[in-house]
């Protein structure tokens, strides 16, 4: 297991079950955060916690964590399952993206979001 790992399973766990209270408790104070919903990002727990309230109000998105890869840096990106349905259960998306995270003090620091690059052959 890589370092942080089993931090971020935890995470991924808490994001999924909507345990927001303890998905902070693994972020520091001033977590930078992607609003990856409404564009730009937010920062500090109160603003992370009302923009997972906006976006759970109208979408159910549930990330599964694939893969883990330790950067050079220091920082973890992680191959994720996104699947996204409205409030009603229709499918809005479903696809793979790449979470990378930053630590501080054994706590999430920040995450940004990168595309994975699919091949057409």
């Amino acid at each position: 297991m890589i370092p942080n790992e089993q931090l971020l399973h935890a995470a991924y766990q808490y994001f999924n079950s909507r345990a927001v209270d303890k998905l902070l408790a693994l972020m520091t104070p001033d977590v930078h955060w992607p609003n990856g919903w409404e564009g730009g990002s937010v920062q500090g727990h109160r603003e992370v916690q009302e923009y997972w309230t906006r976006q759970w109000k109208d979408v159910d998105p549930v990330v599964t964590p694939e893969a883990f890869e330790q950067r050079a840096d220091g920082s973890v990106a992680v191959r994720v399952h996104q699947l996204v349905k409205d409030q009603g259960g229709a499918m809005l998306s479903d696809g793979m993206v790449r979470h990378v995270y930053t630590f501080r003090d054994g706590l999430i620091e920040a995450m940004h979001i990168e595309a994975i690059q699919t091949s057409m052959e």
